[in-house]
């Protein structure tokens, strides 16, 4: 690559925030093309699908393209394009009423949309004639999840000839290989794929076909959000049924350990916060336990420590572990805050839980922003005991505020907390690692046994304080990557 040139990358996501979100995706997508973007060699544009949650915000957006028309084997085949200037990178939004225009992005509260193969294959195909159309030649492209993989199937079974991506390196991101977008046998026909690709060699799994095989296995190089969940998913037991094709492609298999924005998280400035604080400064912190405490009706002057968990409420996230392990926690003097929501069993439990305990859990099933950043400022720790963790950021958000986190040493858990280690007053957290109720208290009560304790504490609360987990970490191992790919 000449040194003028800049390197021109087109990140593809179905959710960037602050558009549309609905979980990590759409941080990560919203936030590394931000920082990418102050790379001086590279000009980076993202495309996403144009979402009714994105059209009700009434953002700036002006329409660039108009009346696209597609090869598409449906009556579908038209799409028009707007763009959006967001932080540092221009957002392309794909504009497909019948496939976009409803009220969730990829399913109502009973189960997913039944065409979602159809309207991510769409905006797949739509996104590479947006390129063309625009005349966008990327060196690059970044695709994130399954709902982008089937550009790559485009791209190497249907474009094969076109001289526009003829130079065009790949990278495939996995946020989570339990996502793997299934349908069956005829979505290839009906979204221009040959149906030669319904082989095990390609995209046929278990009798269905696998959107996301089509990243791992057409793309010149994949990575995940962490090393160690790198390792993780070339195993059977994390690989959900994909460690083969993954092993096969160690070679191309890379981690890279998420960021957070940390102009976006900080307790100096956060302005759902009741006091401000810093590691030179950390009496506002108190502050923000006292305003915590009283909005779970505790006694906010009450000295018992306060272990909180912002999160989805789902079996992924530990809530099985922690629900057998309730009672055992309570047999300690402690505080537990969660709050979050998702599946109606756990979500049963933890209510019941709550009527038994309501001295001592305070729970709100609700998805509330202003209270998640109080539960990181206020809780003394955080906990996270999740039966696998791509990469996780509560953890990250918790060490921002000064919150000492408490997690099962997986995937990102394991690459961003390091146990402290008295001896030396070094490390920022305690970890676990067998999946079970002992191993999950005994942590719990190591980190207690420093609570308060000095010069113990106060050595923990500076190590978190100062962990770094910034995008322009990642953002610039993510570029060393590209380069790399560019040189396959």
């Amino acid at each position: 690559m000449e040194k003028s040139k800049k390197l021109k990358i087109v990140f593809l996501s179905s959710e960037i925030a602050p558009l549309a979100k609905t979980g990590g995706l759409a941080d990560v997508a919203g936030a590394l093309p931000k920082y990418l973007s102050r790379i001086d060699s590279v000009e980076i544009i993202a495309m996403m699908p144009f979402y009714r949650e994105v059209k009700k915000k009434n953002l700036s957006v002006r329409k660039v393209l108009e009346n696209v028309n597609l090869d598409w084997p449906g009556k579908e085949k038209v799409f028009s394009v707007f763009e959006y200037r967001n932080d540092g990178f221009r957002v392309y939004l794909i504009e497909k009423d019948s496939y976009y225009d409803r009220d969730y992005l990829y399913g109502t509260p009973t189960g997913d949309y039944p065409d979602n193969g159809e309207r991510f294959a769409f905006f797949c195909q739509a996104a590479l004639k947006t390129m063309k159309q625009l005349n966008f030649q990327p060196d690059l492209i970044h695709a994130h999840d399954w709902q982008t993989a089937l550009t790559f199937a485009y791209l190497k079974h249907v474009l094969k000839d076109d001289k526009f991506f003829q130079k065009t390196g790949s990278l495939f991101t996995i946020h989570n290989l339990a996502y793997q977008g299934l349908f069956p046998r005829e979505i290839l026909q009906q979204v221009g794929l040959p149906d030669y690709l319904f082989n095990l060699e390609d995209l046929e799994f278990y009798g269905k076909v696998n959107f996301l095989k089509a990243g791992l296995l057409y793309s010149q190089a994949i990575n995940t959000v962490s090393p160690t969940y790198s390792l993780e998913i070339q195993t059977p037991e994390l690989g959900f049924g994909l460690d083969g094709v993954l092993r096969k492609r160690h070679d191309r298999l890379f981690g890279i350990l998420n960021g957070i924005d940390y102009q976006e998280w900080n307790p100096e400035t956060d302005p759902a916060l009741p006091a401000h604080y810093s590691k030179q400064n950390l009496a506002g912190k108190s502050v923000c336990r006292m305003e915590l405490l009283q909005t779970f009706n505790f006694p906010k002057n009450s000295p018992l420590p306060i272990i909180g968990m912002v999160s989805r409420l789902a079996g992924q996230k530990g809530f099985d572990l922690l629900a057998e392990s309730l009672e055992e926690i309570f047999k300690r003097d402690v505080y537990l805050i969660i709050l979050g929501t998702g599946e109606q069993k756990i979500q049963d439990l933890l209510l019941e839980a709550q009527r038994k305990h309501s001295n001592r859990l305070g729970l709100k099933i609700a998805f509330d922003d202003r209270l998640a950043r109080l539960i990181y400022a206020g809780s003394d720790f955080f906990l996270i005991p999740s039966r696998y963790e791509p990469c996780g950021l509560t953890q990250m958000y918790s060490l921002r505020y000064g919150t000492v986190p408490i997690v099962r040493s997986t995937g990102g858990l394991k690459d961003s907390v390091e146990e402290f280690k008295p001896e030396e007053l070094k490390g920022n957290g305690f970890l676990f690692k067998e999946y079970e109720t002992p191993a999950l208290l005994t942590a719990i009560d190591r980190a207690l046994s420093f609570y308060q304790q000095e010069p113990f504490w106060s050595k923990i609360l500076l190590n978190a304080l100062i962990s770094d987990f910034s995008w322009e970490k990642s953002a610039s191992k993510y570029f060393e990557l590209y380069l790399k790919i560019l040189n396959f």
